[in-house]
């Protein structure tokens, strides 16, 4: 089969296209076919060797996969046929890949591959964040920092589909109609006043702040969640991590709170936290929300995908096709 193989830690020049063997499966595990696989942030810092988790080269990534299933162990939770996600952490930029039962979720009725590839870890993450984190309200005022990221488009949607108002505060220009479209109720561009502009269509404040950026607007950010209110770290995508001035946590009486989704699955896995989400998620998708897919690559294009990345060139979420 063809996969692109990770032979070095220099980021997406590490990676070239190839022909490797079919995977085997370990008892117990399922082959899927993969049809398309998203492209996230896990994926460039494991190019770069700068994830969590380090996999010695040469390794194929890949964490977010919809596929069907061609080969199931008699017995499994799943039969050949299926259509499935699969977080697959590694593997998932190949024609198939091996995985644990309990790492597939179903295929939400009426999604796509790649739309299903496009919910992975950032609808997860959302969800999570907002609800398991944030404990977010119908009717609370959230606001998205990043908004027109992979994180940011998915948290705007969740947080509709929760019933709240979304404030999307977005860096990039251009991106007004990608967060229109996503449900953003307001959007203010993060430029040299952006904090009064925020009180224009909050004026108290917002009750849940979602970051997944990080950097130098954090301060400014951090001002405008209302008493008590919750500010959400979700991740550092802009690349500094900022430090907390408590005295505006305590005088204000707001939270400081961590949303590091697959911590909380590694370290809780008795709460089967994935598929507990997914089950909502699927709900929220029943009802009318639907995962967005913004730019399609083909799977020789991957270290252009993982390049456009890393360079801020992706509005909303992009994904791989790689099976009919």
């Amino acid at each position: 089969m063809k996969a692109q193989v990770l032979s070095a830690e220099t980021g997406p020049s590490g990676l070239e296209l190839t022909e490797v063997p079919d995977p085997t499966p370990a008892d117990g595990q399922v082959v899927v076919d993969v049809k398309s696989c998203g492209v996230c942030f896990p994926d460039l810092l494991m190019s770069q060797g700068k994830y969590q988790l380090r996999v010695p080269t040469p390794f194929t990534p890949g964490t977010e996969v919809a596929g069907v299933v061609r080969s199931a162990p008699e017995g499994s939770s799943v039969k050949v046929g299926d259509k499935v996600l699969v977080a697959s952490i590694v593997g998932g930029f190949a024609e198939q890949v091996a995985a644990a039962p309990e790492q597939l979720l179903p295929l939400p009725e009426g999604l796509s591959f790649e739309q299903g590839s496009a919910m992975g870890i950032n609808y997860q993450t959302a969800l999570f964040a907002l609800k398991t984190r944030a404990h977010t309200q119908p009717g609370e005022v959230v606001g998205v920092l990043g908004a027109a990221g992979g994180v940011g488009t998915a948290s705007i949607m969740v947080a509709k589909a929760m019933g709240a108002k979304v404030v999307a505060i977005v860096h990039r220009k251009g991106a007004e109609e990608l967060l229109r479209s996503a449900g953003a109720d307001e959007i203010v561009q993060l430029e040299e006043g952006w904090g009064d502009k925020l009180k224009e269509v909050a004026p108290k404040g917002v009750d849940v702040m979602i970051d997944p950026s990080g950097g130098e607007v954090f301060d400014e950010a951090l001002r405008q969640v209302a008493p008590d209110g919750r500010y959400v770290v979700v991740g550092f995508a802009a690349g500094g991590i900022p430090t907390v001035k408590l005295n505006r946590v305590l005088f204000r009486n707001i939270a400081v709170v961590g949303a590091a989704w697959g911590e909380y699955v590694r370290t809780h896995p008795e709460l089967n936290l994935p598929a507990k989400l997914h089950e909502e998620l699927s709900q929220m998708i029943a009802d009318g929300m639907t995962p967005q897919v913004n730019v399609t690559y083909s799977l020789d294009q991957l270290p252009e995908a993982l390049t456009d990345l890393a360079e801020g060139r992706i509005l909303g979420k992009a994904v791989v096709k790689i099976g009919d």
